[in-house]
């Protein structure tokens, strides 16, 4: 599988995972007091994340991505449905008829 497949992959997983603690298993824990819907989803979004952030760094190294490109991505990360923003971006750009590498906004 290449890098930025990968990466796609990862984001695509890690950004539901941040979904589903914000808006699943947040409200659990507050409204049913079940803080064990928190522990499990967000130790399954926190080793998603580190799995993102490794996917990162081999897309950017393999394409040679500078730091400004790198950060918005990873700010993507951040950003609750930010993931699947970027997602549009690296699917052009894993096609091959992507932008310069350090744009990330949409048509």
């Amino acid at each position: 599988m290449n890098a930025l497949r990968q990466l796609r992959w990862v984001a695509f997983l890690e950004g539901m995972s941040f979904l589903g603690l914000l808006f699943i298993a947040m409200p659990v824990k507050y409204l049913l007091d079940q803080p064990l819907a928190v522990r499990i989803t967000g130790s399954v979004h926190g080793l998603l994340f580190l799995l993102f952030v490794s996917s990162l760094f081999r897309a950017a190294s393999e394409h040679g991505w500078t730091a400004r490109r790198s950060l918005a991505v990873f700010g993507a990360s951040l950003v609750p449905f930010g993931s699947f923003v970027l997602d549009r971006s690296l699917r052009r750009e894993e096609q091959g008829r992507g932008r310069p590498a350090d744009e990330l906004t949409p048509d």
